[in-house]
């Protein structure tokens, strides 16, 4: 089988030496035969069309319109908000511990466990669904703003299908989000336990 290999391969260099032989000869004599042409006073014939050349006046006008890049950012801000409303922000988290720490000062050892829960735990846990419904609301807002744009844009431009995807993402993740801090603030979702 080896033997069989190296002489396949032998083969396939000598053919390939060949061609290059001969690709190389009829090149050579196409340039002999121009440079006799040119010596004998003649006019080298062309053997390609000539191809003209476009001005300016005839180049095809680009498209002056929005190129949609900037649609394409606002959709993807919209899925970006949708998310963080629903994951939750640093915002959220710093706004929840700054109403743990307040609830935590403003009472007392000696108050209620009921004013306790509330004040401590209660307060940071709306300002933290507060914070995740600001976020959910941007995103509904961004993702709304991107589908609508077209209808006041130019009319027989259509917008992308991937702006269009990422856009009603945003506003999916907008409307859900929205609609867990209006049950996390209302404590309609995980409730303050009741003290009896």
């Amino acid at each position: 089988m080896a033997t069989k290999s190296v002489d396949a391969a032998a083969v396939t260099t000598a053919d390939e030496t060949t061609r290059t032989e001969e690709d190389t000869e009829q090149v050579a004599e196409a340039a002999a035969g121009r440079d006799q042409e040119r010596a004998a006073g003649e006019a080298p014939a062309q053997t390609t069309e000539e191809i003209p050349e476009e001005t300016p006046e005839e180049a095809p006008a680009q498209d002056s319109g929005p190129s949609g890049v900037g649609q394409g950012a606002g959709a993807v801000v919209a899925a970006a908000l949708g998310v963080v409303s629903l994951t939750g922000s640093w915002m959220g988290t710093v706004a929840s511990a700054r109403e743990s720490l307040i609830g935590q000062l403003q009472t007392s050892s000696s108050s209620g466990v009921a004013k306790m829960i509330k004040e401590g735990y209660g307060d940071a846990w709306h300002a933290n669904a507060l914070w995740a419904g600001l976020f959910a609301l941007s995103a509904l807002v961004v993702g709304v703003v991107v589908l609508v744009r077209p209808a006041f844009g130019e009319p027989g431009r259509a917008q992308a299908p991937w702006i269009r995807s990422v856009a009603w993402a945003g506003v999916s993740l907008g409307v859900i989000g929205l609609l867990l801090a209006v049950l996390k603030y209302t404590d309609v979702l995980l409730g303050l336990p009741t003290t009896g």
